[in-house]
């Protein structure tokens, strides 16, 4: 028997929603689009998510468009699909309006190698350097900085810096790497990384081209070096997904979080899909978040039904993240 809602609330209360039990026969998502009307909400999910909360979302993106749709929306509820920092930035960017995260365990393990007391260390013994953070990191780290950038718009955003002004770049030293080999600028970076885009194996990636010799690898460009320089196109997930669906070759080895697949194939149903094989030993043979996949359609549902967990940033905090998130913003118009 299911639980009644009063007994619900408690267990949500104590111990979170895995202990809810839904009815079998429960319609998820026609729930959630119930919910969604009732409430006036919007669903905002990443390409990394669970093929069903992908489906059902309003929109699908990357970081960079999932901050574009967070800065526009009207909704009253902002339902994030993602991991806490996209969350954070949709609240820094609405602090009137309220933000759900499906899984509030739902980090990041780039964010979660820049602590916010090193880095402010860090940055206070280089003055003078112009602080440009990667959008992957908390809000605190945001504070700290002058500009914010997506892998979509980093480029863009590197290169509206004067050129004698001394950079400090954070949290991700690949990315980091990969600007500098673009643009030449002699930056500073913080060791940091993500450990998804860290697990790719070269020698399988090598070994599985021979089995496809006419495909092209495609490449975040948080990846390491060494697969980069494999690839034939480096970009964003939205990017990587129009470079899919806008060249003429058939077969594409997709060397970023597997999440990306599900969009691939239904824009570009024809063609071959193989994803970059990891060094890890998994069900798939390809790098996964497990952050991005604590997030379901049933914690989907109970966060929109009981408007909870959600996520608050402190008022100081985000006043200051919010410029740079700002100028992040009107640079990519």
């Amino acid at each position: 028997m299911p639980y009644s809602d009063e007994t619900e609330s408690k267990i949500l209360k104590e111990k979170g929603f895995l202990d809810v039990i839904i009815p079998s026969n429960l319609n998820l998502e026609q729930e959630i689009n119930n919910l969604r009307k009732e409430k006036n909400a919007v669903i905002l999910a990443h390409y990394y998510q669970e093929p069903a909360i992908q489906d059902i979302a309003d929109y699908v993106g990357d970081s960079l468009g999932l901050s574009q749709k967070a800065a526009d929306t009207s909704a009253d509820i902002i339902v994030f699909a993602g991991v806490h920092f996209m969350a954070e930035t949709a609240k820094i960017l609405n602090p009137t309006k309220k933000v759900l995260l499906p899984d509030l365990k739902a980090g990041c393990s780039l964010a979660d190698s820049c602590p916010p007391d090193l880095f402010e260390k860090f940055v206070k013994e280089h003055p003078n350097h112009v602080v440009v953070t990667y959008i992957n990191c908390s809000a605190e780290i945001k504070a700290l900085s002058d500009l914010v950038c997506t892998s979509s718009n980093a480029l863009k955003i590197i290169e509206s810096i004067p050129k004698d002004k001394p950079i400090i770049f954070a949290p991700d030293k690949n990315l980091g790497k990969y600007i500098i080999s673009q643009t030449g600028r002699d930056m500073l970076l913080w060791d940091g990384a993500c450990t998804v885009h860290e697990a790719f194996s070269i020698d399988k990636l090598l070994e599985l081209h021979k089995v496809y010799p006419n495909a092209k690898v495609i490449a975040h460009p948080e990846s390491e070096e060494h697969i980069l320089q494999t690839a034939n196109y480096i970009g964003s997930t939205a990017g990587m997904l129009n470079f899919a669906q806008t060249d003429t070759c058939q077969e594409f080895i997709v060397a970023t979080e597997a999440g990306i697949l599900h969009q691939m194939r239904k824009e570009v149903p024809t063609k071959k899909l193989i994803p970059a094989p990891a060094n890890e030993d998994n069900t798939c043979a390809c790098s996964e978040c497990g952050y991005m996949k604590l997030n379901t359609l049933k914690k989907l549902y109970l966060c929109m039904k009981y408007e909870r967990p959600d996520v608050e940033v402190d008022e100081k905090i985000r006043k200051r993240a919010l410029l740079p998130i700002q100028r992040m913003l009107e640079i990519s118009k």
